[in-house]
Formats: structure tokens, C-alpha cells, sequence
């Protein structure tokens, strides 16, 4: 219990900085979003409800490199980072899927100082 009260705060602290950046506390989609247009480097004005969904998996796959999940193979003509995955998600009941998340989030706003 200890370890998700830890996972809690540490998400409301990220939240709260989101917010005071934003002006509006995002969702975890929307941070995923965020994150994938980090990586892909490139802001569009209008990215097509495809490439939001492919912005959202980019982020998923940056965020699992670090604990051996994926790697990056490399960019398209485009830019666009492709990844290899490397092993298996464990299997996960929802809740426990978006605390594993949230984890990697956090793990990754801090590495990028941001």
C-alpha cells in the first residue's frame, strides 16, 4: 500500500507542475500524447486522429525502453521513431496496467527533466 501512496503523490506532484504549465490538468492519454510528440520531435499544428493514436504508442514504447521492453530500430523518411520489442508485458489487471504506467511516466519526466 505504501509503494501506490508513493505512486499517488508523486503523480499528483506531476499534475500539479502539468497543470501549471498547461493551465489544465491532463489525463494520462493526454500526457501520453504529450510524450510521443516529444519524441517524435516535430509539432503539427493538426495531427489526424491515426497519428495521435501512433503518437500515443510511440510514447508507450519510449516509455518501456529503459526497462527492457523495447528498443528503438531507428526513424522513417518521415522522422517517425520505430521500436523492436524485446520481451513480454507481464500480464496485468487495468488498475495495476495504469500504475505501471504512471511508474514509467514519472521515471521518464524525471530523466528528462521535466
Amino acid at each position: 500500500m505504501i509503494a501506490s501512496d508513493d505512486l499517488q503523490a508523486r503523480w499528483w506532484n506531476l499534475e500539479a507542475k502539468l497543470v501549471e504549465r498547461f493551465g489544465k490538468k491532463p489525463d494520462l492519454e493526454t500526457i501520453l500524447f504529450l510524450i510521443g510528440v516529444q519524441e517524435l520531435g516535430a509539432i503539427n499544428p493538426k495531427f489526424s486522429k491515426e497519428q495521435k493514436q501512433e503518437l500515443m504508442h510511440v510514447a508507450v514504447c519510449s516509455l518501456l525502453v529503459p526497462s527492457g521492453y523495447y528498443e528503438l530500430e531507428g526513424r522513417d523518411k518521415d522522422g517517425w521513431p520505430h521500436f523492436k520489442q524485446l520481451k513480454q508485458m507481464p500480464v496485468m489487471n487495468p488498475i495495476e496496467q495504469e500504475q505501471f504506467l504512471k511508474d514509467h511516466v514519472l521515471l521518464y519526466f524525471d530523466q528528462n527533466g521535466l
